[in-house]
């Protein structure tokens, strides 16, 4: 039930945006037991940020959340691969991409909790 949600500064074309999530789809399986078949994804593009005081070069705010207990190796892994998404597909440096992790014990789907 891992839910991936991307603030960029950035426009994202149709074409970005299905690449972006393609590629995310195969790297949240870095996670052990998780897969894009319970992927759930959110962009939010052209967003007003500042990293350093400073807006001149393209930002993305990513933030990760996840059914289950921490598993800091693979979020560092998985977060490797965000920076690499982002900077291949959208241009964004590395260094101007925060991720942002959180496991949930408490998740909702089709009218119950897991």
């Amino acid at each position: 039930m891992p839910f991936i949600h991307s603030k960029v500064t950035t426009k994202i074309t149709k074409e970005q945006e299905t690449t972006i999530k393609e590629r995310l789809g195969q790297a949240i399986a870095l996670i052990p037991g998780k897969s894009e078949q319970w992927l759930m994804l959110g962009f939010e593009p052209e967003m007003s940020m500042y990293f350093r005081g400073d807006n001149s070069q393209d930002i993305a705010f990513v933030e990760v959340s996840v059914f289950g207990s921490e598993n800091p190796e693979a979020f560092n892994k998985l977060t490797g691969a965000i920076c690499d998404i982002f900077n291949e597909v959208l241009g964004i440096a590395p260094d101007h991409i925060y991720v942002k992790y959180q496991a949930v014990t408490n998740w909702g789907w089709n009218g119950a909790n897991f």
